[in-house]
């Protein structure tokens, strides 16, 4: 197996710079479209062949150095009681949004192998199928991304239920954390007895809250799961989304690599964790709509910058989008492994 990933998240010498994708399987793909044109996006997540296969595709077209687990950050949230369905144009939707501690009280504490069993018969499909290929990431969303989902009922521009309930009444905000904060810990653990080598937790919408806010509202639970799953003994990159103003707690999290979005120059980020932290980014997805040359460019300003960290892995600063031609993506993939070669 190429373990170039692994030995990168944990800090040691590697003969050139892995690289992997957020959302590298999905809409972008003709691959990936064939198999949705038969399927819809929920079902495909709780199909183990199907979502073993689309998590293959990237692997095979682009020669990531990773795959990740195709499903969906909700599906726990689903596990835990709420209704969820997907709308091609307003994403996903749960319905009776979490406001209140009668609403938090009904949630229950998944028992995962018995509600999520499509996860983990997917993980195990793949371990087989990539046993001589690359590593597999197991993932999770954080605590706090996954509660403005359920307090929200899906996306939101201002977030103003979920900053109602964390200001006016937050013993039943902190009461809907501390069960996520379990749920989580559950989920991902059972993911790395599967086989998932590598585990990520997406905190998406960390970035909405105030320093001071993301350190009493998200920070301790996050920090509390990272602290159960390094027991596991597998590498967990944490990243979240819009991370610059909160980069002084992050250092603190405990995580082994940190995911930073394109919103900061990646040097600067190196500046602020300090050379002690694996860093993981960090091109804005758009760049990948740039001419080929103007593209490489940016590939080996990142690779160059992020020589100053204790070890980097290169990705996109969040995922890529629908749109993206994938001759350019595989152009990226193939600069990240020219120009990220060690002397």
């Amino acid at each position: 197996m190429n373990d170039t990933f692994l030995r990168a998240c944990r800090g040691e010498e590697v003969e050139y710079t892995p690289v992997w994708l957020m959302r590298q399987a999905g809409r972008y793909l003709p691959e990936y479209q064939a198999v949705r044109s038969n399927v819809d996006f929920l079902t495909l997540c709780k199909n183990p062949k199907l979502a073993a296969d689309v998590t293959l595709q990237p692997v095979d077209i682009l020669g990531v150095d990773a795959a990740i687990l195709f499903s969906d950050i909700l599906i726990p949230v689903e596990a835990m009681g709420m209704r969820l369905e997907f709308s091609e144009k307003e994403g996903p939707v749960l319905s009776e949004p979490v406001r209140s501690k009668s609403a938090v009280e009904k949630l229950t504490i998944p028992d995962v192998e018995e509600d999520m069993p499509f996860v983990f018969d997917t993980i195990r499909i793949l371990i087989k199928e990539l046993e001589n290929k690359v590593p597999l990431i197991g993932f999770a969303g954080a605590p706090f991304t996954l509660a403005t989902y359920m307090i929200e009922g899906g996306t939101s521009k201002n977030f103003l239920h979920t900053k109602k309930l964390m200001f006016q009444y937050n013993q039943v905000f902190h009461y809907l954390m501390e069960k996520l904060t379990d749920s989580v810990i559950s989920y991902l653990s059972a993911q790395i007895k599967a086989g998932a080598q590598a585990i990520q937790i997406f905190d998406t919408w960390a970035g909405i809250l105030a320093p001071l806010d993301y350190k009493k509202f998200a920070f301790p639970y996050v920090r509390k799961a990272i602290s159960e799953l390094k027991k596991e003994g597998v590498p967990i990159i944490y990243f979240a989304n819009n991370c610059a103003g909160i980069l002084g707690e992050l250092k603190k999290v405990g995580d082994d690599v940190l995911g930073i979005d394109w919103r900061i120059d990646i040097s600067d980020a190196i500046k602020k964790l300090g050379k002690k932290i694996v860093v993981q980014g960090n091109l804005d997805p758009c760049a990948l709509f740039l001419p080929k040359e103007k593209l490489e460019e940016r590939v080996k300003e990142i690779l160059w910058k992020g020589e100053a960290a204790k070890g980097h892995i290169f990705n996109l600063g969040h995922g890529i989008l629908p749109q993206t031609p994938p001759e350019n993506v595989a152009a990226m993939v193939e600069a990240v492994h020219t120009y990220g070669r060690k002397k």
